[in-house]
């Protein structure tokens, strides 16, 4: 409704201008106070829309960047974890080369001393035997032997070979014709020249002083001694205890008129039965009654650094070799005969047998243990200044039966003594295993968030506002990186590492989860680097996008207060032509 206030054209006119001042000035103030330029559709309803939907995208992008962040703590806790799983595989790795360089196996040392004709076998069992196993300590080879021709009986009693002459020399009617007397005694023999002796009375002197003359200055002097018993009767006797017999033969009427016939004395003894073993002196006596008594009495002389022994064949006394090497078998001496028939140099030769039952030699021993796949991973051989020397290869106590605790081979069942395991292995058994315990825990500590990529968990993140881009990460094949995927899973006894073989396909299934560890720290590296980017990447876009839609509707402050400026100054113009306009109007009141 019209006030019927009639306004002069220069007012209504300056009246306007100023309304349309103040709104501009509105409008700039608005701009300077938003820093916009469009801050409705009703501003510029393209440049609000786009921008708008520009700021929209930004802001979409910018939530996910708090997921992408996530994601990547995500992946460096499950690299963290595969840092220290793989520092663990090299520990456990150093550990087991630590165990294969380590040879401290314990070892004893054995003097061999084993009868044939008994027990026969080393029993090993424990260390790395998992039954027992013999080892045998005889075999049926080539060696020499003899034996006795005859059944033994002891040496005889000590005694002195004597002979006398057959008749009574002192009685009146004897007579003696001259001749010559061959008297033999210990290998050694001497002719004595007998007179003519008719005169009864003088025979027993006469003849004893030939016999003595004639000994005297020969082989047989001192040996024999000439006598006579009081009753006429002329005797020669051994001057001592030994194994020979005095035997008389000549002319035929001499002897008979002396000894009566070609005549053989007592047997004198010695009181021993003497011979030689390959040069070892053997000497039985009248104690030794039975073939098992002198094989005992044998045997104790020989010692039992020879490599033949005494045995008995029912009555019979043997010697044979006892050992591979023992060669060949010479018996000599006095009473070497009682074995068979002396050469020239009074020798009996052993006769070759190819089934004797024979003891190895510790250098025997030593190449067949050592050459054997059933020993030479187990136990190791050497000869240690003449005995057997053992050496358990095995972390475990090794037994052996058939030695003795005074460190002698018996090859007795009950007769037993150990070998102390390695200790060194032993103990890198135990540290392996906790090495190994720690796999699992790594695994499952490799956690952000509620998600662990080392267990398996899929970890999926979204890079565009519509879901069209995006990447799941998880292990590779989704298992866990744990001792029972890397093949370890098995705990090691001290015992597998008693061989170097078993130790190797160890460090190889290290090896082997190294480069699967390694493989999945790349993979998981590959991941970070392409979510990394993707953060870039999105920061790059948020930021194109928000300087895209600020720059649709941002205001330039500059340009805007400039015109604020101008506009003030037209506020304050218009004011002042207004106040001249309505001046003017009120000159009709200078008429009153």
């Amino acid at each position: 409704m019209s006030s019927g206030i009639t306004l002069s054209a220069g007012v209504r006119q300056n009246l306007l201008s100023l309304q349309n001042t103040a709104a501009m000035m509105t409008s700039t103030q608005n701009k300077l106070s938003t820093g916009k330029k469009v801050n409705s559709a009703l501003d510029n309803p393209t440049n609000f829309f786009t921008s708008s939907s520009l700021s929209a995208r930004a802001g979409d992008l910018n939530s996910l960047m708090d997921s992408m962040s996530n994601g990547v703590k995500t992946i460096e806790a499950a690299d963290n974890g595969l840092t220290s799983i793989t520092k663990t595989l090299e520990s456990m790795q150093s550990t087991l080369r630590q165990a294969r360089q380590d040879k401290s196996f314990e070892s004893a040392s054995f003097t061999v001393n084993v009868d044939p004709a008994g027990a026969k076998k080393l029993a090993l069992s424990g260390g790395s035997f998992e039954t027992a196993t013999d080892f045998e300590l005889t075999a049926t080879g080539s060696g020499q032997y003899v034996k006795t021709t005859s059944d033994y009986s002891a040496p005889a009693a000590a005694a002195k070979s004597a002979v006398a002459t057959a008749v009574d020399l002192s009685a009146g009617t004897a007579t003696v014709r001259g001749g010559t007397l061959t008297i033999a005694y210990g290998g050694s023999s001497v002719d004595v020249t007998i007179a003519d002796h008719l005169v009864a009375g003088t025979q027993v002197a006469n003849i004893k002083a030939e016999l003595t003359a004639g000994l005297a200055g020969t082989a047989l002097d001192g040996k024999l001694v000439v006598g006579d018993d009081g009753s006429g009767h002329v005797n020669l006797t051994a001057a001592a205890n030994e194994d020979a017999q005095i035997a008389i033969t000549g002319t035929a009427n001499t002897i008979t008129d002396t000894f009566g016939a070609n005549v053989t004395g007592t047997q004198g003894s010695n009181g021993k039965t003497e011979f030689s073993v390959n040069g070892t002196a053997v000497e039985l006596t009248t104690a030794e009654t039975t073939a098992a008594l002198a094989v005992a009495k044998i045997n104790e002389q020989l010692g039992s650094s020879s490599k033949f022994q005494a045995y008995a064949d029912v009555n019979k006394v043997g010697i044979r070799a006892t050992t591979t090497d023992a060669g060949s078998l010479a018996i000599g001496g006095t009473d070497a005969g009682l074995f068979g028939t002396k050469s020239a140099a009074g020798i009996v030769s052993g006769t070759t047998s190819a089934a004797l039952t024979l003891s190895k030699t510790v250098d025997n021993m030593v190449s067949e243990i050592n050459n054997s796949s059933t020993f030479n991973t187990k136990i190791k051989a050497s000869n240690d200044n003449g005995k057997l020397r053992l050496q358990n290869l095995s972390t475990q106590k090794l037994d052996v039966a058939g030695t003795n605790t005074s460190g002698v081979v018996t090859g007795k069942a009950t007769d037993t003594s150990s070998i102390a395991g390695n200790s060194v292995r032993a103990d890198l058994s135990s540290q392996y295993n906790e090495l190994r315990d720690q796999l699992d825990k790594l695994a499952d500590d490799g956690s952000f968030n509620g998600i662990n990529l080392l267990r398996g968990d899929k970890l999926t993140l979204t890079f565009n506002e519509n879901g069209t881009s995006s990447i799941a990460i998880q292990s590779k094949g989704g298992k866990s990186v744990d001792s029972q995927n890397l093949g370890l899973s098995t705990t090691i006894n001290a015992k597998d590492l008693d061989s170097d073989t078993n130790i190797d396909t160890q460090i190889n299934k290290i090896k082997s989860a190294l480069t699967s560890v390694r493989s999945q720290s790349s993979a998981f590296g590959n991941n970070l680097s392409i979510v990394e980017n993707r953060q870039d990447f999105t920061k790059s876009m948020m930021n194109t996008l928000q300087i895209g839609a600020d720059q649709l509707v941002l205001a330039d402050s500059n340009e805007e207060g400039a015109n604020m400026l101008a506009l003030q100054t037209r506020q304050q113009l218009s004011t002042t032509a207004l106040s001249l306009a309505n001046q003017a109007n009120q000159a009709v009141l200078r008429l009153f």
